[in-house]
């Protein structure tokens, strides 16, 4: 019995010390599924479960606001990148003035017409008041001006003359729309300076639209890592800017930068990705070659023309040359394709098709060969008549002389009878 007895409390015993230990193993355990579990729940159910570099993966983007979004929506990877052809989708215009006011965080919507901003709603409205008096079609942005620039706000970046003013006031816009924009003259209020360089703009506008306010950053820190790498920090310069047009081809890019031949060129571009930013740096600013299926329009051409543009050197002669060759040999076809299987000429001269000659020309050659008989038979004719103008023409006029006198003899006989 006390054989059993132990052998039953030895059990119990064990039992009673298992069940503690697995009850101190438990609680800890149970506790940590628990807050796993609530964390899991608030993370986004489309968070990336695979590690990448940046430049890799872009699928979550930190929005302005601090919370996370989907780049399936906003960014690079949305459904309607590179859905729709791009060129032609830039208006047209002739000069492009960017003012320089706080930053994309602090813009509201339309910046240019915001009553909390009256700077920017200045200028915009006043350029747009003297419109039928300024002779180039003008363009009005706000871009940024950012710590470690030599830009600040109120300063004025005017492209493709390549002059800047600074600071510019509320009580003075009237004044600088007057004499630089509409005379075309430096401002009687400011200083004029030159700036030269390559000057790329990225739409970061979010409060306007959120795929700009996704694309932008992520794009001008990528051009920025880019820049300082190729060693052209001071030859290249980026800024984010306002809306521009065209929300749902972000990113948005705009280049001013100097053709080959020293002109200052305006190009645009969209659906823009950091894995594009090397391409934009060695193929358009260094080598002045258009990256034709990011490729907008550009500054001085109208939108219907853009859209024409094929050629991968920016627009110059050559450019011109093409086109007006290609126009010669499309006229060149359409008279080919005019001639007609057979033709009915004059004098019922019939030819077959002839690539060689169109149908003008063959009319043309056959009134030249009637042309050529008909002065052969006349020339024919008064050969023929001068042979006998000199000598025959006495005798005829001799019979006809003789043969009048016997008529006359015949009447006179008559009546004499």
């Amino acid at each position: 019995m006390r054989i059993a007895h132990s052998s039953r409390s030895l059990i119990s015993a064990a039992n009673s010390h298992s069940h503690r230990i697995v009850s101190l193993l438990s609680f800890p355990l149970s506790r940590s599924l628990t807050t796993t579990s609530q964390t899991l729940t608030q993370a986004p159910p489309s968070a990336p479960t695979t590690m990448a570099s940046e430049s890799d993966n872009l699928s979550t983007l930190p929005a302005a606001n601090g919370n996370v979004v989907e780049d399936d929506k906003f960014g690079f990877r949305r459904p309607e990148m590179f859905t729709e052809n791009l060129a032609g989708t830039v208006g047209a215009y002739d000069r492009h003035v960017f003012l320089c006011y706080k930053s994309p965080e602090a813009w509201p919507s339309k910046v240019e017409g915001s009553e909390s901003d009256p700077l920017p709603k200045l200028l915009s409205s006043a350029v747009k008041a003297r419109k039928n008096d300024i002779a180039l079609k003008t363009n009005v942005t706000v871009y940024e001006g950012s710590e470690g620039t030599e830009f600040s706000d109120g300063d004025v970046l005017i492209f493709p003359e390549m002059i800047k003013y600074r600071g510019l006031k509320e009580s003075d816009v009237d004044s600088f729309v007057e004499d630089v924009l509409v005379n075309g003259k430096p401002w009687a209020s400011g200083v004029q300076e030159v700036f030269t360089g390559s000057h790329v703009f990225v739409c970061a506008h979010g409060s306007r639209d959120r795929r700009c306010g996704v694309c932008g950053p992520v794009l001008i820190e990528k051009l920025k890592e880019e820049i300082e790498s190729r060693g052209l920090k001071n030859q290249v310069f980026v800024n984010a800017c306002s809306h521009i047009g065209g929300h749902k081809y972000a990113g948005n890019v705009i280049i001013y930068s100097p053709a080959p031949d020293g002109k200052i060129t305006g190009h645009w571009y969209g659906y823009v990705t950091p894995d594009d930013v090397p391409a934009l740096l060695d193929q358009h600013i260094e080598k002045g070659e258009i990256i034709t299926h990011l490729w907008r329009g550009q500054m001085g051409a109208a939108a219907e023309e853009g859209g024409k543009e094929d050629e991968h050197k920016r627009p110059k002669g050559d450019v011109k040359k093409n086109k007006k060759k290609k126009h010669e040999e499309n006229d060149t076809q359409s008279k080919k394709e005019e001639v007609s299987g057979c033709c009915q000429g004059v004098n019922g001269f019939s030819c077959c098709k002839d690539g060689s000659l169109d149908q003008n020309g063959i009319i043309e050659k056959n009134l030249k060969e009637t042309v050529a008989h008909e002065k052969k038979e006349q020339g024919k004719l008064s050969s023929w008549m001068g042979s006998w103008e000199q000598s025959d023409v006495l005798t005829a006029v001799a019979v006809v002389g003789a043969v009048a006198t016997v008529a006359v003899a015949y009447s006179f006989y008559r009546r004499s009878g």
